[in-house]
């Protein structure tokens, strides 16, 4: 079975700064945009009346705004409000760079509150309580470091040395 590739066929589609696979069916191919899951992109794609089986490389540039706007303003095609990723006071969908931007502002201020899942993003500690006694040892390393090998000669120095230390202590004790 060959793969039957239309005339106006776009190989790279490019959503929100984001290159989407144009193979796949779009509902699957908006997912790679950050902020926009499948629930999201099939309702969305309902909304700016799109055919759902039709695959990314074949839409339109009208079809291509469409989504962009749909994705942009959700609240002008009646999405409800539970369907969008950010629910501080307002409801509204964060998209690409604006989610990392939201995520860094979170933490930022969580920080600067003092907040104790703030200082553990900081420290670099589990968030969420895990239990950090056994697991979760990344980075520097939480075991007793070896002692240094000492060679033969040095070793008998050392010990010598050490022998006599402790005998002229034991000498101011006992005077």
């Amino acid at each position: 079975m060959s793969l039957v590739i239309p005339e106006k066929f776009q190989h790279i589609l490019q959503v929100l700064n984001n290159n989407t696979d144009e193979q796949h069916n779009i509902a699957l191919a908006i997912t790679a945009i950050k902020g926009v899951g499948q629930r999201f992109a099939h309702v969305m794609l309902r909304k700016a009346d799109i055919d759902l089986p039709k695959r990314a490389g074949e839409l339109t540039e009208e079809d291509v705004e469409g989504v962009i706007t749909t994705m942009q303003n959700p609240h002008q095609y009646m999405i409800p409000d539970w369907f969008f990723n950010v629910k501080d006071g307002k409801h509204s969908q964060v998209l690409a760079n604006g989610l990392d931007n939201k995520f860094h502002e979170n933490l930022e201020q969580m920080k600067t509150i003092w907040a104790h899942r703030g200082l553990c993003h900081f420290w670099g500690l589990c968030v969420r309580g895990q239990h950090t006694k056994t697991t979760g040892h990344h980075g520097c390393t939480m075991h007793v470091s070896k002692k240094k090998q000492i060679c033969g000669p040095c070793l008998l120095i050392n010990s010598l040395y050490n022998f006599f230390q402790m005998d002229k202590e034991l000498e101011k004790t006992c005077l």
